[in-house]
């Protein structure tokens, strides 16, 4: 054993549930050695890291539509009439939230292409 040429001991601990995910990966693959499996899948796998920014900025908008929305129900529930320039402006800005969330998608899909 003094002759090994790997010398540091990596350790990790996993949930059941993960660790049987990890066993049904090593079957795909055909290897029993966990050893191997995990030396390789930490060398050579690969990490994919998502960028959620555009996302958030997405939930952002919904959120002030949202929020447009029940100001306009709340003042239409109190004063029993709307004004036809609330329902205009709420129409021009759902159809710029709908524009940016297609752009930003759009994006975002040419992106990882």
């Amino acid at each position: 054993m003094a002759n090994r040429d790997r010398t540091v001991r990596l350790q990790l601990l996993v949930s059941e549930k993960e660790a049987d995910m990890i066993r049904q990966k090593m079957l795909q693959v055909g290897t029993a050695n966990f050893s191997m499996y995990a030396r390789k899948m930490l060398i050579d796998g690969y990490v994919i890291k998502r960028d959620f920014t555009e996302l958030k900025a997405l939930t952002n908008e919904l959120a002030n539509l949202a929020r447009n929305i029940n100001q306009i129900a709340l003042r239409a529930n109190e004063t029993r009439s709307i004004y036809q320039q609330d329902i205009d402006d709420l129409k021009q800005y759902y159809g710029n939230v709908k524009r940016a969330c297609t752009e930003r998608l759009v994006k975002m899909i040419d992106q990882e292409n």
